[in-house]
Parts: C-alpha cells; sequence; structure tokens
C-alpha cells in the first residue's frame, strides 16, 4: 500500500543523502532557535522583575548611597541596577576631582551611564541575530531539498516505461517535508525575533527615561 510507505518516519529514513543532510540541518537549527526562545523568555521576565524591584527601592526615597551599597552588597541586582551603579561611581569620582565644573561632572556621569546602558543592551540582543538568521535562511534550505527531491522523482522515472504514482509519491513526499520542516524552522525563529526585539526596544526605552530621571536627580546634588 502507497499509505503504508508514507509515513514521515519512513520518508525520511530512506530519503537521498542530500535530503537528509538538509532534514538535518533544519533539525538542527529548529533545536537551537527554541532553547534561544526559552532562554530568552526566562531571562527577559528575569530583567522586567529586577527592573520592577529596582524602580520600587530607586524611588521609596532611600539615599542614593545606601542603593549603591546595596547593589554592591547583591543585595540588589539586574540591568538598571547596573546602569545606576555604573553612573553613580562614576558621579562620585568625578566630584572628587576639584577642577571639574558641574556640567563636567554630570557629562562624564551621562557617558558612564550610556556605556552601562549600552552594555545591558547587548547582552539582551545576544543570539537574537540568530534567531533573524534562522527566519530568513531556513525556508531556503527546505527549499533546496524540495528541488533535489523533486528533481530525483522525475530521474527516477527514467528506466521506468509507465509511471504511476507508486513511482513518484515517495520522491515527491520527501521532497515536500523538507520544505515543511523548512518553514517549521523559520516560523518559530521569526515570530520570537519579532517580540524580542519589541521587547528590547521597550527595555532601551526604560533605560533611557531612567537616565535622564537619575541625571536630573544628581544634577541637584550640592557640590
Amino acid at each position: 500500500m502507497i499509505e503504508s510507505k508514507l509515513s514521515i518516519i519512513f520518508l525520511i529514513s530512506n530519503a537521498s543523502v542530500p535530503v537528509q543532510i538538509v532534514i538535518a540541518i533544519l533539525g538542527f537549527i529548529s533545536v537551537s532557535s527554541w532553547a534561544i526562545i526559552f532562554g530568552k523568555i526566562i531571562n527577559f521576565r528575569r530583567v522586567k522583575k529586577n527592573t520592577n524591584d529596582f524602580e520600587r527601592e530607586f524611588w521609596s526615597g532611600g539615599e542614593l548611597l545606601d542603593l549603591l551599597n546595596k547593589i554592591e552588597s547583591g543585595k540588589i541586582s539586574g540591568s538598571m541596577a547596573n546602569i545606576f551603579e555604573g553612573g553613580m561611581r562614576e558621579f562620585i569620582k568625578s566630584r572628587k576631582e576639584s577642577n571639574l565644573s558641574q556640567a563636567a561632572i554630570m557629562d562624564n556621569t551621562r557617558r558612564a551611564l550610556k556605556a552601562a546602558s549600552f552594555k545591558e543592551l547587548d547582552e539582551l540582543e545576544k543570539k537574537l541575530s540568530f534567531l533573524a538568521t534562522a527566519g530568513s535562511v531556513s525556508p531556503y534550505i527546505g527549499l533546496f531539498g524540495t528541488v533535489w527531491g523533486i528533481m530525483q522523482a522525475f530521474l527516477s522515472l527514467a528506466n521506468i516505461q509507465q509511471a504511476t504514482l507508486a513511482n513518484v509519491a515517495p520522491g515527491i513526499a520527501e521532497a515536500l517535508i523538507a520544505t515543511a520542516i523548512g518553514l517549521l524552522a523559520a516560523i518559530p525563529a521569526v515570530i520570537a525575533f519579532n517580540n524580542f526585539s519589541t521587547t528590547v526596544e521597550k527595555v532601551s526605552t526604560r533605560f533611557d527615561t531612567f537616565i535622564e530621571e537619575f541625571s536630573n536627580i544628581l544634577q541637584r546634588q550640592p557640590y
């Protein structure tokens, strides 16, 4: 029966070597993408929680030096806490230099805050490029397997006097499986990349807002 020979496992195990290589590559891309997706979901949730905790502590009205000590002791952590620490350290360091004006101190502090922010955003964006690449190339890799499978299916008819569905069905089916796997690898990667990119943009906006608010607070500090 044709149906008994058209199971996915049968078609993959009996596919030509190039098609099997294509399927293996797509399988690796898919597994890697899902590993990155789950890792990023956990990471972004942790960043959101840490940011909320830090902002709650920051706006509680406590002393800035006390907050810095809590961060240095590990009681408070997270991306925004690291940004605060980088800016606060530079502010304290610059204020100790007697030859610096208030404008110069604030300029140094803002640069330190921005540098810390860029560092944290770079960390959040890690491996997102893999998802973008997986989403863009997986369909083409699957298409290569499809073209190869169809080509082999028609070439196999050269030695057959009477072509039937049973002769070409396995080759066409294995070709279509390569396309399907390519799409299965690409679609989650594209969706995740777009979602995570939007999340990073929101976090970046949140960092920029904090930097401006923190800079205004420091500017009102006595010199």
